[in-house]
């Protein structure tokens, strides 16, 4: 590890440190991020809609229309209440506040006006009464809601038991209560709290408080009281978690388990809304009489009576983006009771998203750190598929509600902070080498590089290179006929079009020295059948340079042509970084390169432009090559035996190179032992060779002068076209 991948591993480490304790606080952001996530959840797979005895009396416009505006006197109330038990109501819960006396009884009115006897006042119809007597002896339940003045307290019409430690301080706080009017009070089967969101920022119901506390008692929601009353149960079973004070998981009413969270509260799972499950009060008080479907409908159901009218304020969002009227709420609440269908946030929830947070942010700096990027980006990727899937599955198989997002954004941000590093600082080594060999290098040898650690260190290694050098002709003479400034303007333009090939067959450009090219291949990585690449650059640089003054590319006129020779050499030399640690050179040096410079020069006296010593051919297979002869190469003891290039794979295959390299080996053989049927076989290979290369004129013209290099001891290579 260096010491840039440790400081990188150490800050990623640090912001998933800071992320996940981000997360164990829980800012109000991304609790709002995790509700918008349940909530789409519940638009994509939204409880179904099912035939429940649950029904909603409502109180819609059409009531209002028929019976006037709200509030109604409740006397109608009480005939409300008649009709429901005959029609055989299970219960009748009012969604509705009876706190202050009924402003429409004749004997308030007749009290308000004034001037009459008191004993006549007296004997007057009370509608609080009238409604008393007809809630007593029947399921009713009566609501109550939240005040923040006075100190009333509603009774509470059931017991409470719990198991494990005391429940009192989990559920949200009652401070103070509306109150409900004594007869109705003393005469109701049961009441519940109306209050859905009391402790809640959010305009949207997404989950209910089934219990309230004042420190000393609990009191049940009116969804809560209705399911109790309905079932004739007495009593409420709270049970908390083990050890652990001030925390209920279930609440049990008679036959039914409901899994709540810590506070007491149902995570609500809503269904759309249907027509089916309201009832008009319009229809139900129909001086007719009740219709057989509504009939149907409100016998053996709970019913909730409240109002869906707009001006009655009584509207609320909900999960699925709908508003409804909050009784819709009470009674999908009891709906989702008796349906089974529950959510539910674990306990664990929250530790294994901060764990999950931790062990994927842990992860992606790893792999960012010492892989690459782009496998950490894979990674994020499919954590972030099996994250949503996951978290879908709970849902959809569990009812469980996991938050995906969390995790998902905070690995976001790791990623993107360790590949930020990476590119600013740990990736500065990288750069360097882009900028050194960008220019010298094929890109996919620059890659191989950029993935070598220690590349750039000043020394070298001992390694079999192939080297060239490439020198242009008669240079001194072109450079006297031009001005410096043409020159230059020559010489870019022919290295540049030779250097190509290089880069094209994976070789490193050593360097440029005047108007020659060094190159080598196999290194600085590993180049598989690097003399076979060498020699492809060779033959294409021939084609270029043919290319280039076919065009007249040089501006020197066609009776003018520029001309080149190719040294080729496979054998040891050492390549490294050379110089000082402010500057250096990617260079190979050693016997093998002064062999590969003076096998270019010796183009010159052989009269060819691509020659390869012997060890360069004996790696060649499928070349067209010629035997050059054994030459003395200046600084060398011994003569080296050089092979003229004539061309690729696809001419030493043909008929016509295949009958050249027999006349060529009957031409040495002769040469050799300086038979007199040398000059009829070298006549012939001159005729065969202008069919094969118009290049081998001058160097079968030269051979004659040179018989020296083919010394009769010698084995003969018969044309060496391996």
């Amino acid at each position: 590890m260096t010491r840039a991948q440790l400081v990188g591993v150490l800050i990623g480490l640090a912001i998933v440190a800071a992320l996940t304790l981000l997360r164990a606080s829980d800012p109000p952001l991304l609790k709002f991020a995790r509700d918008v996530t349940f909530d789409e959840y519940q638009r994509l797979a939204p409880r179904p809609f099912e035939e429940l005895p649950v029904r909603v009396v409502d109180i819609d416009e059409t009531s209002l229309r028929q019976f006037g505006q709200w509030p109604w006197p409740r006397d109608r109330m009480a005939a409300l209440v008649d009709r429901l038990s005959d029609m055989g109501a299970a219960v009748i819960a009012f969604d509705i506040l009876f706190a202050e006396p009924d402003r429409l009884s004749p004997r308030s009115v007749m009290r308000d006006v004034g001037g009459f006897d008191p004993a006549l006042t007296a004997r007057l119809p009370d509608n609080d009464e009238i409604f008393a007597r007809a809630i007593a002896g029947r399921p009713t339940v009566l609501g109550f809601g939240l005040s923040n003045t006075g100190n009333y307290r509603p009774p509470v019409k059931a017991g409470f038991a719990f198991t494990g430690e005391s429940p009192f301080d989990a559920p949200p706080r009652l401070v103070a209560a509306t109150p409900i009017r004594p007869g109705l009070e003393a005469n109701a089967a049961g009441i519940g709290h109306i209050s859905l969101n009391p402790e809640s920022s959010s305009a949207v119901v997404r989950a209910v408080p089934l219990i309230l506390s004042d420190g000393e008692q609990l009191f049940p929601n009116l969804a809560l009281e209705s399911l109790r009353v309905a079932q004739g149960a007495s009593t409420y079973l709270l049970t908390g978690a083990t050890n652990v004070a001030d925390t209920i998981t279930l609440i049990r009413v008679g036959d039914f388990g409901v899994p709540v969270t810590a506070a007491g509260e149902l995570w609500l799972y809503v269904s759309p809304e249907r027509p089916e499950r309201y009832v008009s009060a319009a229809e139900v008080l129909a001086p007719g009489g009740v219709s057989a479907e509504a009939r149907a409908a409100i016998e053996g159901s709970i019913v909730f009576v409240g109002t869906s009218a707009a001006g009655l304020l009584d509207i609320r969002a909900t999960a699925l983006g709908d508003n409804v009227p909050g009784v819709s709420l009470h009674a999908q609440t009891v709906e989702q009771i008796l349906s089974g269908r529950f959510l539910s946030r674990p306990d664990w929830a929250d530790g294994l998203e901060i764990l999950s947070i931790a062990l994927a942010g842990c992860l992606l700096v790893l792999l960012t750190t010492f892989v690459s990027p782009a496998v950490a980006l894979a990674c994020g990727l499919s954590i972030t598929a099996l994250a949503l899937v996951a978290s879908w599955l709970a849902f959809v198989q569990g009812g469980l509600l996991l938050d995906p997002l969390a995790p998902i954004f905070f690995g976001s941000i790791t990623h993107f902070a360790a590949t930020a590093y990476r590119f600013l600082v740990s990736d500065r080594e990288r750069r360097v080498v882009r900028r050194a060999f960008g220019q010298y290098l094929s890109p996919s040898l620059l890659y191989r590089i950029e993935h070598t650690r220690n590349a750039l260190r000043l020394g070298g290694d001992d390694r079999e290179l192939t080297l060239m050098f490439v020198d242009v002709r008669n240079f001194t003479e072109i450079s006297e006929r031009l001005a410096p400034a043409e020159v230059v303007r020559f010489l870019n333009t022919l290295l540049d079009a030779l250097s190509h090939h290089v880069i094209d067959n994976e070789g490193t450009l050593d360097k440029f020295i005047g108007d020659s090219i060094m190159a080598f291949w196999n290194a600085p990585v590993d180049v598989s059948g690097h003399p076979g690449k060498a020699v492809h650059a060779a033959l294409a640089m021939r084609d270029t340079l043919a290319r280039l003054n076919g065009a007249d590319a040089f501006g020197f006129g066609e009776k003018r042509q520029v001309a080149i020779g190719i040294g080729i050499h496979t054998g040891l030399a050492c390549v490294g970084n050379m110089g000082a640690e402010i500057h250096f050179n990617y260079s190979a040096v050693g016997d093998a390169v002064n062999i590969a410079a003076r096998i270019e020069s010796a183009c010159k006296d052989i009269g060819f432009d691509i020659l390869v010593s012997e060890t360069t051919a004996e790696a060649l297979g499928g070349r067209a090559l010629l035997d050059a002869g054994a030459l003395p190469l200046k600084g060398k003891t011994t003569r080296t035996r050089l092979f003229a290039v004539v061309g690729g794979k696809a001419l030493a295959t043909s008929p016509e190179f295949f009958e050249l390299q027999r006349v060529h080996g009957q031409l040495i053989a002769a040469l050799q032992v300086r038979s007199p049927d040398m000059r009829r076989f070298l006549s012939m290979a001159k005729l065969k060779a202008a069919a094969v290369a118009p290049g081998l004129q001058e160097f079968y013209r030269r051979i004659p002068r040179r018989a020296e290099h083919f010394p009769a001891v010698k084995t003969t290579r018969g044309g060496a076209g391996e």
